[in-house]
């Protein structure tokens, strides 16, 4: 009876930690492109539709007839007139398109606050978090949990991540810095963090850099018998080339950084600009709810765009 509550608590402890440990899932990046679609807007306008909508917005928006896109799109165009003079500026669209970008942040963060504010005072402690997500195996009644000190690198990653999102050192998390403790790649003042933890992920042999068979190993693992793809001989390539810029085999701190954070992007901006460009049809740079409503399909998406849009021009020639 004893082995198997042990085993239970086991399982507990996999479960507790599996759930409540976002930040370690997948390495973070800085200012990630609006979408995973190709611009191209010749091919359609997926990424466009992201970029405007989000991506779980834009889902719900292909639901929808081409009377109801355009519709909720209009209601949309009000909101982001914000100081109602009837026009769409850049600097209006600029701030809806990152509002939009950064609301699967928000609803990330609103997901797991309540599990740890535990006493409910607007505030997050490390120790809240610790116990919270650790609690369980960090009993040593469970010292011989398998992969314990898996656990234990992860728990001392965790504490390194939030004393960094704490600003003021006090040991507790406002919602902004437990944000920047779930989503580093959002925040300037955590870019050490990002590019630390990046090295640890792919160093393998504990050196504290990262050599080419490390760069490769982290995106391509070869299966028996299979060649090599082409891509692989870029990478090895751009490693040699751009990521190594002092030509000593590794890559260091420095030019991790330069890889991963490179000279800011900033997608929200190019993409406010391209929307006005395809849709000022007067060149005033600024754009009317009839210039955008004239070219609702670049902005959202409905039954009838994609491969539904030749059905209905094929039914039209019928």
């Amino acid at each position: 009876m004893k082995m198997l509550l042990k085993s239970l608590a086991s399982l507990c402890v996999l479960a507790v930690v599996a759930f409540a440990v976002p930040a370690q899932e997948k390495r973070v990046h800085h200012h990630a492109d609006l979408s995973d679609h190709a611009h191209n807007d010749a091919h359609d306008f997926q990424y466009d539709h992201e970029a405007f909508l989000g991506k779980e917005e834009a889902k719900t928006f292909d639901q929808l007839t081409p009377e109801e896109s355009k519709d909720k799109l209009a209601k949309i165009v009000d909101r982001i007139d914000t100081d109602k003079d009837g026009y769409v500026s850049h600097a209006e669209l600029y701030y809806w398109i990152k509002h939009r970008q950064r609301r699967y942040i928000e609803e990330n963060v609103n997901k797991h606050w309540n599990d740890y504010d535990k006493n409910r005072d607007g505030k997050i402690g490390w120790e809240e978090y610790k116990n919270t997500t650790y609690g369980y195996y960090l009993d040593e009644e469970f010292d011989d949990i398998e992969d314990k000190a898996t656990y234990k690198s992860m728990l001392t990653r965790d504490e390194r991540r939030f004393k960094t999102a704490d600003r003021d050192g006090d040991g507790i998390a406002t919602r902004v810095e437990f944000t920047a403790f779930l989503h580093p790649e959002e925040f300037d003042y955590m870019k050490d963090v990002v590019v630390q933890e990046t090295v640890e992920d792919i160093d393998k042999n504990g050196d504290g850099k990262i050599n080419l068979d490390e760069y490769i190993g982290d995106m391509y693992t070869p299966e028996q018998g299979e060649s090599e793809p082409d891509w692989v001989q870029t990478e090895k390539t751009h490693f040699s080339d751009f990521r190594d810029a002092n030509k000593d085999g590794y890559l260091d701190a420095g030019e991790v950084a330069h890889w991963i954070l490179p000279g800011e992007v900033d997608h929200a901006e190019n993409e406010a600009k391209h929307l006005i460009h395809e849709t000022d049809t007067n060149k005033d740079e600024k754009i009317t709810k009839k210039e955008i409503l004239a070219n609702w399909n670049m902005f959202v998406g409905s039954q009838a765009t994609n491969y539904g849009e030749d059905l209905t021009k094929r039914h039209d020639e019928l």
